[in-house]
């Protein structure tokens, strides 16, 4: 199961497994991401391609305003994929 919700800080915090099947939930809301915004992955256990494609889209649209995400509380596997990916270049993460 997947979670994804703005904390009353305004971060994003995410929870579960990120798949193609939660990808649309996501984009609504990113999508509405305008300035930069810390997400939060301290309880998210799973993120696939998928994933890693929305988060990359929004970094692609924020950027081009001087914004971005900054990722938080990043599992070690998670941060591999990240890695692998070479998105830990792109990607601002603690």
């Amino acid at each position: 199961m997947f979670h994804i919700r703005m904390s009353d800080r305004g971060e994003v915090l995410l929870s579960g497994r990120f798949d193609a099947a939660q990808v649309e939930n996501a984009k609504a809301v990113f999508d509405k991401l305008v300035t930069t915004t810390a997400v939060d992955f301290k309880d998210l256990n799973y993120i696939s391609s998928a994933g890693l494609g929305v988060l990359m889209a929004t970094q692609k649209r924020l950027k081009d305003s001087g914004h971005e995400l900054k990722l938080r509380n990043v599992s070690g596997h998670i941060r591999d994929v990240f890695t692998i990916a070479r998105f830990d270049l792109i990607f601002d993460i603690k």
